[in-house]
């Protein structure tokens, strides 16, 4: 059992090396995920970012290299082979891509769901017949229960292909692509469905695809980019002052334990950066600047204004005209054209950022 307080799906550097004829390729490389129960989450990326990879780890069919992957209370690294089929029957349900994977093809939609059960020994007889009628009824499938898969439509056969997945009741739904051969709106309706049963039966959904339309039917999606988590883009709801409802999406950069992080690809290209960044640290935030030889120098904000005027030692010290004592008193070590605060680089991080240098000698000669 898992604490409430635990999360459903959490993995921590995650690693996947695969190696074939002496060469090796790392699809996973430090990744970092946590979906709390009860989420739907979409992981999206290109081709070959580690998305696949890291779904058939979190289903059990594979298992990582190197660091932490906990789904419901379980260790995917270090479970022996029985505990990972109790946990494929009942901690986990999974939605290929292709129908012909998830259903058996002389069964009917009914046939298949019970052939679930049967195997992992769970719904004997009312109650199985009652939650296979749930189930077809939640997808909205009820009407083709006794039909073969060849006699549904692409849409259909996925529908049912949830149910099935649904039928022991896990704790944890992946899915990996499941719109990839649907149509647009035949994808969203699935999508739909999919959203209803995480909204009616709180089961915690991951869903796995390269496709960006599916972030619209999810609260968050996460982005995969060269085998690390990048990206998250979280939607809510908010009222304006008209009371009406608007959509917001924020998005956030993901930071890993050591302070690493992956700048959105737009930014970087927007701003041409590449090699190295100037970094300025601030009250409130972290200033990125281009660093690579030949950038524009970083822009330089000018010193706040203090509304509270100047202290009686600073109003005495300027009640002296240029060239009286207050000003020799500055000794020789106090240029009077040394540079004003504001023109100096701000933050703790900033970097080649130097002060213009004296037009004159050491001897006070014009050069």
């Amino acid at each position: 059992m898992t604490d409430a307080s635990e999360p459903h799906i959490l993995c921590v550097d995650l690693v996947r090396i695969f190696s074939a004829d002496g060469v090796e390729v790392q699809a996973l490389q430090g990744l970092n995920l946590r979906i709390d129960p009860g989420e739907m989450v979409a992981v999206v990326g290109a081709s070959g970012s580690g998305k696949s990879t890291l779904l058939t780890i979190l289903s059990g069919l594979d298992t990582a290299t190197a660091g932490v992957a906990r789904v419901a209370g379980h260790d995917l690294l270090t479970m022996g082979g029985r505990e990972r089929v109790a946990y494929q029957r009942h901690t986990v349900g999974f939605v290929w891509q292709q129908t012909s994977r998830n259903l058996l093809p002389y069964l009917t939609a009914a046939e298949n769901l019970a052939l679930a059960m049967n195997v992992a020994g769970t719904f004997r007889g009312a109650s199985r017949a009652a939650r296979i009628g749930e189930l077809l009824g939640l997808l909205e499938v009820e009407g083709f229960a006794d039909r073969r898969p060849a006699e549904l439509s692409g849409g259909q056969q996925q529908r049912v292909a949830i149910a099935v997945a649904l039928a022991n009741e896990p704790r944890v739904l992946l899915a990996d692509e499941p719109t990839g051969e649907l149509d647009e709106a035949t994808s969203a309706s699935v999508l739909e469905a999919m959203r209803r049963v995480n909204d009616e039966l709180g089961v915690t959904t991951l869903i796995v695809t390269h496709d960006p339309t599916v972030s619209e039917h999810v609260r968050r999606t996460v982005q995969i980019r060269d085998g690390r988590t990048s990206t998250e883009v979280l939607r809510s709801t908010r009222l304006d002052e008209h009371g009406a409802e608007h959509a917001v999406a924020e998005e956030f950069a993901v930071l890993d334990r050591v302070g690493r992080l992956q700048l959105p690809h737009d930014f970087v290209a927007s701003l041409e950066l590449r090699d190295r960044v100037r970094l300025a640290l601030e009250p409130d935030h972290v200033g990125v600047w281009p660093g690579h030889e030949g950038a524009p120098q970083r822009p330089v904000r000018p010193a706040p204004v203090d509304a509270s005027g100047p202290t009686p030692d600073e109003a005495a010290t300027d009640a002296h005209p240029a060239g009286s004592r207050s000003d020799a008193s500055r000794g020789d070590d106090s240029p009077a054209d040394a540079a004003p605060d504001d023109a100096r680089p701000r933050g703790r991080h900033a970097a080649e950022a130097s002060r213009p240098l004296d037009d004159a000698d050491p001897n006070g000669a014009a050069s």
